[in-house]
């Protein structure tokens, strides 16, 4: 990943946007994406949308969600401390102690998550797993007039966002699940101008995959594409006290990973995996039995059918705040998809053969 692309992925990884709150993203994408895409369009919904040729024939449609999960102001009592409800799915034990930021009208206010210190907690509450419920939010105020004068329930809140660079070009911070998708996209839309392609192209940042695949479903029925792939992280399964009998062998720095099963099209695949040897592009290989549980899985069955493919970035630590990944395995995800939309022509025939 050059200088530029990890500037954008800096930028994505400092942005706040939990499902439902994504205009902020959705700016720093489009101000990226206008001096390479030929269209730029947002939606209602809160999708972005940037094409390649966008006249041109059949349609392709990249999609990756640029929402994280978060929390939502639900509540704030009397003595000004502030209750939440998740925005997608949280472990409760990864919260306890974090440093978060409520994102008001007037502005990001600063907080912590509080849980009474294990010295006060009796022995039949030491061996409860907390729940979600069992922790709050303290901005310091002193009263619920003060904290009302600077968060509104329903403001969205984040924990603290970021990215630091660790060794063998990893990375992590949170929400890196999925905005390392939503750069491969449209790095990949980026990459695919300069081989100019027969297809039309479009890269999408679509909007609360995590609350329930919503943004992919409105996109793919305003663009009715022929062709779609999906882009989003998957479990690296190289670290402690995973089943890989189960879970598979995924590893970070391997390369991205090519899904094959029911969701993804027999011909796409092979067509990705075959792209992959012939460029020289390491990727790693995974078996999926059933729908996926990200944009593929809607975009499958969007209109008549997609031709769908699934291409994932191992990442471990999922859905907590220090989401790490390789920059190398996103990097190649972008260059395999761009070869990949600019070898589909008019003739190409994705009917499912195998």
């Amino acid at each position: 990943m050059d200088d530029q692309g990890f500037r954008f992925l800096q930028q994505l990884l400092e942005t706040p946007s939990p499902s439902g709150y994504e205009s902020r993203i959705q700016d720093c994408i489009a101000e990226y994406v206008q001096s390479f895409a030929d269209v730029v369009e947002r939606d209602w919904h809160g999708n972005l949308m940037a094409a390649v040729n966008p006249q041109g024939h059949p349609r392709i449609l990249l999609a990756g969600h640029c929402d994280q999960i978060g929390l939502l102001v639900k509540r704030i009592d009397e003595q000004g401390f502030v209750w939440f409800s998740p925005i997608g799915g949280w472990d409760p034990l990864v919260l306890i102690g974090q440093q978060v930021q409520v994102w008001s009208r007037h502005g990001p206010v600063p907080g912590v998550i509080g849980r009474k210190p294990i010295h006060l907690l009796s022995p039949q509450e030491r061996k409860k797993v907390p729940q979600l419920t069992d922790l709050w939010i303290d901005i310091a105020a002193r009263s619920r007039e003060e904290a009302m004068e600077r968060v509104e329930l329903g403001d969205p809140v984040t924990v603290e966002l970021g990215v630091r660079r660790l060794a063998n070009d990893c990375i992590v911070g949170a929400g890196v699940d999925n905005r390392i998708g939503v750069w491969t996209v449209m790095t990949a839309l980026q990459r695919v101008r300069a081989l100019n392609p027969q297809a039309a192209v479009y890269a999408v940042s679509t909007a609360q995959e995590e609350i329930g695949l919503r943004g992919i479903r409105t996109s793919a029925f305003r663009i009715d594409p022929a062709i779609g792939i999906a882009v989003d992280v998957t479990h690296a399964t190289d670290c402690p006290n995973y089943n890989q009998n189960e879970h598979g062998e995924v590893g970070i720095g391997k390369g991205p990973v090519l899904v094959r099963g029911p969701n993804v099209n027999p011909e796409v695949h092979a067509r990705l995996k075959r792209i992959a040897e012939t460029s020289g592009i390491e990727v790693q290989h995974y078996g999926l039995a059933k729908p996926a549980s990200n944009d593929a899985n809607a975009l499958q069955i969007a209109r008549q059918g997609t031709a769908t493919g699934l291409v994932t970035i191992p990442n471990r630590y999922m859905h907590t705040p220090v989401e790490m990944v390789c920059l190398n395995d996103a990097d190649a995800a972008a260059t395999l998809i761009a070869e990949f939309c600019a070898g589909v022509t008019p003739q190409c025939d994705f009917t499912p053969r195998w």
